[in-house]
């Protein structure tokens, strides 16, 4: 339960903090000597978090209900084509990435570069259009790979695309909700015995709940990092966690 509750705190705190939390997860898992199948507790961790952007951003998933705002919801689909796309025609390379943390701690380099860049990146106001919620969904299948960071993907691809912070923060996170959801249920039907897994799913619960706490608050201090210009300094925490993966994990 120990190893659980340290995974779910790493995953509430990198799901939105742009760190990656599935190569977060796999160096965790590295260090701990947990025996996990990346993909299932990776799934079961995201649902906590998916939690916690439904009660963040609850008065907007209303406002967007009782508005009909079919245009929004066709864009958070727009966005989701390119992930889609990437994890079907090359799901066995990805899942096997999953268990290899060297070359977690190169992806998290890489992400660490792309963050770094947002510094030199002027500030917009634009809205969330179509060929800009497609654009962010090209930054959120290249996090699909553990070790790339998915908020950092899409809220450097928005920058790029001088979108305005906050719209870009709530778009970004709206539209990771049905790839999590679809990742579930794809989990759920490959029908796989608890008992086949380190944990069973009443800890695996247990971690989807603590993850959910944790990353509400990590949410809001990533808000407040867009807001507050600061998002960039992400980058070179990013550099030196994957350098570091590279020289002592194996």
């Amino acid at each position: 339960m120990f190893d659980l509750t340290i995974l779910a705190i790493l995953q509430g705190v990198a799901e939105f903090l742009p760190i990656s939390s599935s190569g977060h997860l796999v160096i965790g898992q590295s260090l701990l000597g947990v025996n996990e199948a990346g993909m299932r507790l990776d799934l079961m961790l995201h649902v906590g978090t998916l939690l916690s952007i439904f009660v963040f951003y609850r008065r907007t998933i209303w406002r967007i209900i009782s508005n009909f705002e079919f245009a929004y919801v066709a864009k958070v689909a727009v966005s989701a084509i390119p992930a889609c796309l990437v994890y079907f025609l090359f799901k066995g390379f990805v899942d096997s990435l999953f268990e290899n943390a060297k070359m977690v701690g190169a992806l998290l380099m890489f992400t660490g570069a792309v963050l770094s860049s947002t510094r030199f990146m002027p500030r917009g106001a634009k809205d969330v259009s179509f060929p800009r919620a497609l654009w962010m969904g090209c930054g959120q299948a290249l996090a699909i790979l553990p070790g790339v960071s998915r908020s950092g993907m899409t809220l450097a691809f928005a920058r790029s695309g001088k979108v305005d912070p906050e719209k870009s923060a709530e778009f970004s996170f709206l539209m990771s909700a049905p790839l999590i959801m679809g990742g579930m249920l794809l989990d759920l039907m490959k029908g796989d015995a608890p008992q086949e897994s380190v944990f069973g799913w009443g800890e695996l619960i247990f971690g989807a709940l603590l993850a959910a706490v944790v990353g509400y608050f990590a949410l809001a201090v990533l808000v407040k990092a867009l807001k507050g210009r600061w998002f960039w300094l992400f980058g070179p925490y990013c550099m030196i966690a994957g350098l570091a993966t590279l020289i002592f994990l194996k």
